[in-house]
């Protein structure tokens, strides 16, 4: 036998030649009418409603239950009420009487709002009849055993359990080997064979119908080893094409949205334009003060270096006790005469210290200096009319000498050896530096 003849037998609603469809949109506590068209379904038909995604409902309460809704008896039409609120999704799968999902199953459906609102529950939760489980937990992986289990003692009959992609195929999944395990209770192992990333509901059910144990939504995973094995061309996958059911928004704009949408898109316009007017501003300020910075740097580094003048803020005012201009030297590098008496004018002075010498010279034990300024230069030379012996007298007279001033601060000249005229060396004055 072929592969492709087992994957019909196996999969039939690949081949299904009816077709399904929702006569109108379906509507909040509305009447939703499904009707099947095609000669190749065998009656009777049943439609499966299984909610989808979460409940629109405040504090996420779920009023949704699973509607397993029959047929009448050899009708290709049905229609019941739809207990769902505004807003809320699901997906319907229709099966006959050969195998469930021959009719194919449908996208995601929105469903619509009305004025009627008194067919459910908006502060209960519903709950199923009875529970199951996977393990490993919340986890399907592709051809990677998948064990399902649930306590026995709350179910009725005999288990049933669904998969179903949205938009493609469902088929049943089959129940083999069932144990019993202490901390799991009983169940059986399944291997997915259904590729990574497609959408897959699990549905339980018992005697009782189908989806009595609620159901599952899980994303089939690849693995981290990426197994394939269990893989071909018959795997169940979302069915390329129309959907089945027809093409419906999967969700429905309540009543009086498009204006709620115009107001909206206004105060998206409004919010960007004041958005972007800050941005602007912010952006201008930083401009501002980057530019500001560096040219208070580039001034800085324009200014002189004033070696004379002392920092700014530490010097005295102008015409205060010890202060200076700009242009005069502070009082430490001032430059001071240095005066010395003429060798070649007799004075008198005091017998005392030896007189002169045969030249007119005084003693080098009596020739002295001193600053200007200083008390000692009148105590020195006679400090009157008077020496220190009494006698009357005048002061010497100071012979002239050369004063050197270095402008660079070098080392000072080698004095020549005939070149009697003394030089005094003074520290640089600094006068001639560029303001």
């Amino acid at each position: 036998m072929s592969v492709a003849l087992l994957s019909l037998l196996a999969f039939p609603s690949l081949v299904t030649a009816y077709t399904w469809r929702f006569n109108s949109p379906p509507q909040q506590c509305s009447n939703l009418t499904i009707s099947v068209s095609g000669s190749d379904g065998k009656p009777p038909y049943r439609v499966l409603i299984l909610p989808f995604g979460p409940s629109p409902l405040a504090n996420n309460v779920e009023a949704r239950t699973i509607v397993d809704q029959p047929f009448p008896d050899g009708a290709s039409s049905v229609s019941f009420k739809l207990n769902y609120p505004a807003d809320s999704q699901f997906v319907a799968i229709l099966s006959d009487s050969k195998s469930f999902g021959s009719g194919g199953t449908s996208v995601a459906v929105g469903v619509a709002s009305s004025s009627d609102s008194s067919c459910f529950d908006t502060i209960t939760n519903v709950a199923p009849k009875f529970v199951f489980s996977i393990e490993p937990p919340n986890q399907i992986v592709q051809c990677v055993p998948t064990r399902i289990w649930w306590d026995n003692s709350t179910v009725v009959g005999q288990t049933t359990f669904l998969g179903v992609i949205p938009g493609g195929q469902s088929f049943s999944i089959p129940e083999s080997n069932i144990t019993n395990i202490i901390s799991q209770g009983t169940g059986f192992s399944w291997t997915p064979n259904l590729r990574g990333g497609t959408t897959l509901m699990i549905v339980g059910g018992d005697g009782r119908g189908n989806g009595t144990a609620g159901s599952s939504l899980n994303l089939v995973s690849s693995g981290p080893n990426n197994i394939g094995s269990c893989l071909d061309d018959a795997s169940p996958s979302s069915t390329p094409g129309s959907p089945a059911g027809g093409s419906f928004a999967t969700s429905i704009p309540t009543t009086g949205d498009s204006s709620t949408g115009g107001k909206t898109n206004v105060g998206a316009i409004v919010g960007g334009v004041v958005g972007g007017v800050i941005g602007l501003a912010a952006i201008g300020l930083f401009f501002l003060f980057f530019v500001r910075r560096s040219r208070t740097e580039r001034n800085r580094e324009k200014q002189p270096v004033n070696l004379l003048n002392v920092d700014e803020g530490d010097e005295a005012p102008v015409g205060s006790a010890g202060g200076n201009s700009r242009n005069e030297l502070p009082e430490y590098y001032r430059p001071e005469p240095f005066t010395v008496p003429d060798p070649t004018i007799a004075s008198t002075y005091d017998e005392d210290f030896g007189g002169t010498n045969s030249e007119g010279r005084p003693l080098s034990g009596y020739t002295s200096t001193s600053r200007s300024g200083t008390p000692d230069i009148l105590s020195s030379y006679g400090g009157g009319s008077t020496t220190t012996n009494g006698r009357k007298g005048q002061l010497r007279q100071m012979r002239p000498i050369n004063i050197i001033q270095h402008d660079d601060a070098g080392p000072s000249m080698p004095p020549r050896p005939d070149d009697e005229v003394e030089t005094v060396e003074l520290p640089p004055a600094y006068t001639n530096i560029r303001q």
